[in-house]
């Protein structure tokens, strides 16, 4: 019996950085379209590179999610398997996997699939999918394969993401934003912070200027969100790991959280939260 757990790439978490064992790991990639060029969101991409094609590209980019057969095909190497994607409200991905999930069991029907919603991304996607690799360990033989979606289920809703942003770039291209406030914005050193609503959506909750008074707006949106009592953090950085780990002390500072975990974005993250970005999920 082969556990299997399957995730897109906007989780942040590297295959190669899996730890292995007796539960398989697959992160099935989106694509980045920017200008002319495309980006496959694997482990091999180069965030440098993909930013400053960003920079360089004067129209808006844009992204793909992963085909239904390509899900299929990771969904196939195990019995049983458990899939995470990005917020549904926010990517097309969730529904190609559901369609995934289809076609794989039209080809092996004894198969149990579970596809999840996470309503998030990046750290959020990452601990759901080490809660899911723990109690798919505790139970080899499969037996509660039901009772374990129903457990991870129920830990995706108590999970919290929040981000903040210094590069607008992005926004403003992709018209969401306009050019002027990004340049303020900018150059008055001001951060926007916001969180994801538990339907998936994204909520600007605040905005602070400078890095200190930034980093304690965080810790205390992320208290008022939730008891954050002996919850475990991670931050997902695109290029700038000075700042989260400043951003982890004040967490461990201000919060009784049991540990705080900082990662590099992988492309899909980057592509949003662009440089200096910071994605907290907890």
């Amino acid at each position: 019996m082969i556990w299997n757990i399957v995730s897109d790439s906007s989780c942040d978490l590297r295959m190669r950085d899996y730890p292995g064992g007796s539960v398989l790991f697959e992160t099935v990639p989106l694509r980045l379209q920017v200008g002319d060029r495309e980006f496959v969101d694997n482990d091999d991409l180069n965030i440098p590179e993909l930013l400053a094609a960003m920079e360089a590209e004067k129209t808006a980019s844009s992204t793909a999610c992963p085909s239904p057969a390509a899900f299929a095909r990771a969904f196939e190497k195990g019995d049983k398997t458990v899939c995470f994607t990005i917020s549904s409200n926010l990517s097309g991905t969730y529904n190609a996997a559901v369609m995934g999930r289809e076609m794989a069991l039209e080809e092996h029907p004894e198969k149990e699939i579970c596809v999840i919603d996470s309503k998030a991304t990046a750290g959020a996607m990452v601990l759901l999918i080490r809660k899911a690799r723990e109690l798919m360990e505790a139970d080899p033989a499969g037996e509660r394969f039901e009772e374990i979606c129903a457990q991870l289920r129920l830990y995706q809703a108590a999970l919290r993401t929040c981000f903040t942003l210094e590069n607008f770039d992005n926004l403003i291209k992709n018209g969401r934003m306009r050019p002027l406030v990004g340049t303020l914005l900018h150059s008055l050193g001001i951060h926007v912070i916001a969180d994801a609503t538990p339907q998936g959506t994204i909520h600007v909750a605040d905005k602070a200027r400078g890095e200190v008074k930034t980093y304690r707006a965080i810790t205390a949106l992320m208290g008022g969100s939730k008891d954050c009592s002996g919850a475990e953090v991670v931050i997902s950085h695109c290029e700038n790991s000075v700042s989260a780990m400043k951003l982890r002390d004040q967490i461990l500072k201000d919060l009784p959280v049991k540990s705080v975990e900082v990662i590099p974005c992988r492309g899909l993250t980057s592509f949003y939260a662009m440089e200096k970005g910071l994605i907290i999920g907890y």
